[in-house]
């Protein structure tokens, strides 16, 4: 099956402490049903010094579950349901907002 959210995307948090924050799509991890979006769902990680690094705390994303991230419609700007249309004989994501297809 396709997947709804793909790298690269834009999208908007839709609960959670980061709600209402957008950002683009890292990476997906569909066996888990998480993504990882820039700039969201900031941890903090205690380091530990290397060679290669220096120590310390280290603020990073964590991943954030796919149900809670819609994405953002290329019309209006405000989160859309993904949909899937023929085009052509090719399949195409399609935001549910506008019609609009999303590739």
């Amino acid at each position: 099956m396709a997947s709804k959210i793909k790298k690269g995307d834009k999208v908007v948090v839709l609960t959670g402490r980061s709600k209402g924050q957008t950002g683009e799509v890292l990476s997906v991890n569909p066996s888990e049903n998480r993504a990882l979006v820039q700039g969201v769902n900031m941890v903090k990680r205690h380091q530990r010094p290397t060679q290669a690094s220096q120590g310390g705390i280290v603020e990073k994303e964590a991943p954030i579950h796919i149900s809670n991230i819609a994405m953002i419609d290329p019309k209006d700007n405000k989160a859309t349901r993904v949909g899937f249309k023929t085009i052509s004989g090719k399949k195409v994501r399609v935001a549910k907002r506008s019609g609009e297809a999303l590739e």
